[in-house]
């Protein structure tokens, strides 16, 4: 089933922020935080630094019913500028990548593509946009279909 979610980046700060949110609402992450060094080493990215290993790469928290809460930290050491406007996104999970290409080819267009839509070290087929008006958008389609 399609759902969506809203995603936010913090420098340094994912960690902090999410065990906050996590007493706030009295709920658990969907599974432990994944940790930037857990992840494989892409081509052409620059080392980690020990600091940066120990980074968040990606947490979930259910906040109201279906709806999740998601973040990640995006540090200046990693390429990354957090700042007002895209430190959110709202996630969308289709359920076909046909339906995802649909979507991001639409709120791509006029705008700034950020991740074109492939496949990803997780398992799924994702890609991030910058739509038109400046929204922050992911889409994430586990399926394989």
């Amino acid at each position: 089933m399609a759902k969506v979610s809203l995603y936010l980046n913090f420098e340094r700060g994912t960690e902090e922020a999410f065990n906050y949110y996590k007493q706030v609402f009295g709920t658990e992450f969907v599974a432990p935080i994944a940790r930037m060094g857990e992840v494989p080493p892409q081509e052409g990215a620059p080392e980690l630094s020990e600091e940066d290993k120990n980074l968040v790469m990606h947490v979930a928290l259910p906040i109201f019913g279906d709806f999740v809460l998601m973040g990640s930290d995006a540090p200046q050491s990693m390429g990354f500028k957090v700042a007002m406007g895209n430190n959110a996104y709202i996630n969308l999970e289709p359920d076909t990548k046909g339906e995802a290409d649909s979507l991001f080819a639409a709120l791509s267009l006029e705008g700034k593509i950020d991740m074109p839509m492939q496949e990803m070290f997780w398992g799924d087929y994702f890609g991030s946009c910058v739509d038109k008006f400046g929204v922050c958008w992911m889409i994430n389609c586990s399926s394989k279909e």
